[in-house]
């Protein structure tokens, strides 16, 4: 299936979970919030929460400044 993955639309497995598109692309877990068509998913609900066809997935990271 196709979703649009920071912006990029990229093929994963069908039924993926937010864990399996995280680990797919690399990215880390630590420090990173995760939203699903523009809803944060809590981090408890990652290795549940299965990622729609055709969905946004934003990987955001906090950073600091001023």
């Amino acid at each position: 299936m196709e979703i649009k993955f920071n912006g990029q639309w990229r093929e994963f497995p069908d039924h993926s979970t937010v864990i399996e598109v995280l680990d797919a692309v690399g990215a880390s877990r630590q420090g990173v919030a995760v939203a699903v068509n523009g809803e944060v998913v809590r981090r408890g609900d990652w290795a549940a929460a299965v990622v729609p066809k055709g969905a946004n997935f934003d990987v955001l990271t906090a950073v600091q400044g001023g």
